[in-house]
């Protein structure tokens, strides 16, 4: 099993704190985002197939990156098929906007 230091998933935070982003590597404030939107925990689905654990789960990402996700795939989308930091980085779109981020100051 792989720790949460060593693949960016953390608890239920919700603050900025300094480092470096996980998607575009940019040293910068990051955002907590989490990997099945808060929007969809309420839900059937979700409740039977994600513990509480997995729903409250995240990534502390860089704002521009989390804003390029959101922009890109609603809710839903993100929630069932790219629930983990893997599934994000595998992704061509998500790839084109996360280079494009760390181009960026």
């Amino acid at each position: 099993m792989v720790s949460e230091a060593d693949d960016g998933v953390q608890g239920n935070a919700r603050f900025r704190k300094p480092g470096a982003c996980l998607l575009c590597g940019r040293s910068t404030l990051l955002t907590f985002h989490h990997l099945i939107p808060r929007k969809m925990h309420r839900r059937t689905w979700f409740q039977k197939h994600f513990s509480r654990e997995e729903l409250a789960s995240g990534i502390f990402i860089c704002t521009l990156c989390h804003k390029g996700i959101h922009k890109t795939y609603d809710e839903m989308t993100l929630g069932k098929q790219f629930n983990s930091p893997a599934r994000l980085l595998q992704d061509e779109t998500l790839q084109r906007h996360f280079a494009w981020v760390a181009r960026q100051k």
